[in-house]
Order: structure tokens, then C-alpha cells, then sequence
């Protein structure tokens, strides 16, 4: 069956329960786990004369220390659930691009993560990362919602 599994996480609590079925299943297949979390990169807030920016060493300073807050917990989640995980944090890439990237390198045969489910005008504008990752994804996918 599956012998190394990815999960995908953005400390959302719908995230939280993907790590849970993550890890979950990964005890019982006796599978490598690897949970990733992916932060876009830096851009303008506005362009133009009006635009207006964060500084790049405080925008890279707060994501690494939200990556950071993220990963902990799921270490912690991850210890009391009786099980190990690798964790991995991958900076200035979409969620999609950076979850695929990941279970590539970490050559994964199945990708966990959440999907929110938006539909109508939130999907157009927000995207739908989850969507991003089964229709790109060479290997099998497990939505949890």
C-alpha cells in the first residue's frame, strides 16, 4: 500500500484534522510521514503610486515564525498521537506548486490534505489549492473535509 505520505497543512483547524487522518494512517500502514507547510512569496500589496509594500526581512521574518507555530503543533500532535513525522517548511511557492514540489522530492506514493469546499464566487476569486493539487497530482490524493 502506501509507504511514504505527505500531509499538507496551513494550521487551519480543517488542516488539523487532515494531519490527524494523516498521521492516523500512516501508523497504520506503517508508512514515512512527511508534513509540509508552503508560504507564498512576497509580493506588493498594491501596485502602482499607491502601492504599498512590507518590508521583504519582516514579510520573510513572520512567515518563517508562522511556519514555525505550525509545525511545532503538528509535532506535538504528532508525539501524543504516538506516531513521528519529518516536517518541512517550503518558502516563496504557491500552496499547489509547493505540495507537489514536496512529494516529489520526498518521493511520496500518496499526498493528505484539506479541502474548504468553496463553491461559486469564492472559488473564482480565492482558488481552490486543494483542486490545484488532485488535477496535477501524479500520485493518489486524500481530501478531508
Amino acid at each position: 500500500m502506501y509507504k511514504s505520505i505527505l500531509v499538507a497543512t496551513d494550521g487551519s483547524e480543517l488542516a488539523t484534522k487532515a494531519v490527524e487522518q494523516g498521521l492516523a494512517l500512516a501508523r497504520t500502514l506503517a508508512a514515512k510521514v512527511t508534513v509540509v507547510t508552503v508560504t507564498e512569496p512576497w509580493t506588493m500589496i498594491a501596485p502602482g503610486e499607491i502601492g504599498m509594500t512590507i518590508p521583504i526581512d519582516d514579510f520573510e521574518a513572520g512567515v518563517a515564525e508562522h511556519a514555525a507555530k505550525i509545525l511545532n503543533a503538528v509535532k506535538l500532535q504528532a508525539k501524543t498521537s504516538g506516531a513521528t513525522c519529518e516536517v518541512l517548511h517550503i518558502k516563496d511557492r504557491y500552496p499547489a506548486d509547493g505540495i507537489l514540489e514536496a512529494a516529489k522530492d520526498k518521493g511520496c506514493d500518496l499526498i493528505v490534505m484539506a479541502s474548504h469546499g468553496r463553491r461559486g464566487i469564492a472559488r473564482l476569486l480565492i482558488g481552490s489549492q486543494a483542486n490545484r493539487v488532485v488535477t496535477h497530482s501524479p500520485i493518489a490524493v486524500l481530501i478531508c473535509k
